[in-house]
């Protein structure tokens, strides 16, 4: 079942039966050279695969388990070293955004605007992106079945922007645990639009350390590889030198020097998918 086609920046496709593109980065900007660092790594890692790749940050962590964690430089700040280092490198980029007020002016630095997934319902949140006309990415909520996300995407279609994609980051299970129900990309795609897997949010162990969030980074691939095998349009991750002093997600978050091995082997994935569906 093929998607729509929705390009980020000038040069990366997701849907459309293009390769399976990329969103990465790290989770939030903690500073302007780490998230250079980071890009250009990513950048390589892509570039050497001829793969779409779209540097992700977040200027502000709204959702943080504990009032003391660390959210992120702010707006004014976070945008500017955002836009600042992906126009250096030559990439798209993507941010959260957390209200209606947010979305015009991170429109006017970034390539695609992303609805975190507690907020995936919020009407006035989905609208206000919409009304940009920059693509924009939905995480499903964790508390969502696939299918209650054809409103999200009617919502910003109501604006006639097309520019959607949905991405899954797992379910709640019980306390503190998620999973992925590999049926949701299916149930999604039947929408249109493209799908992403994120790999690093759905091994997430919500709360798990108590005021933070913890995570299982050794099933991140496994997760990607299956998400790839089924034919996703998209795999989102978040990465980090250091993840382990990373200033948030650290658990949940690929090393920095993983990432050229987890692309390559994605995109083996991939392919084998692609051929089998033809």
């Amino acid at each position: 079942m093929s998607t729509r086609e929705v390009r980020v920046g000038k040069n990366v496709v997701f849907g459309g039966g293009a390769p399976v593109a990329f969103i990465g980065g790290p989770c939030v900007i903690e500073s302007e050279a780490l998230l250079r660092r980071v890009g250009r790594a990513l950048k390589k890692a892509a570039g050497a695969l001829k793969a779409g790749f779209v540097l992700k940050s977040s200027y502000d962590k709204a959702n943080r388990t504990s009032v003391k964690s660390y959210r992120g430089p702010g707006m004014e700040e976070g945008l500017g070293i955002l836009a600042k280092v992906a126009a250096e490198l030559g990439v798209p980029c993507v941010t959260d955004v957390h209200e209606p007020a947010h979305a015009a002016i991170a429109a006017r630095y970034v390539d695609m605007l992303q609805v975190p997934a507690f907020l995936c319902r919020q009407t006035d949140l989905l609208v206000a992106c919409g009304r940009t006309g920059k693509a924009v990415n939905v995480k499903k909520g964790q508390f969502l079945s696939p299918w209650d996300m054809r409103h999200a995407v009617e919502k910003i279609e109501s604006t006639g922007n097309k520019r959607i994609l949905l991405t899954e980051r797992g379910s709640s299970f019980g306390y503190g645990n998620l999973v992925v129900d590999m049926r949701s990309y299916d149930v999604m795609r039947s929408f249109g639009v493209p799908i992403v897997h994120d790999a690093t949010h759905c091994v997430q162990l919500p709360g798990g350390n108590g005021a933070t969030t913890g995570g299982q980074r050794e099933f991140v691939r496994p997760l990607a590889y299956a998400a790839a095998a089924i034919g996703v349009d998209g795999i989102f991750f978040e990465t980090h030198p250091d993840p382990d002093r990373a200033l948030s997600d650290g658990p949940n978050s690929l090393k920095l020097a993983d990432v050229p091995r987890f692309l390559r082997e994605v995109r083996r994935f991939d392919a084998l998918s692609k051929e089998i569906r033809r």
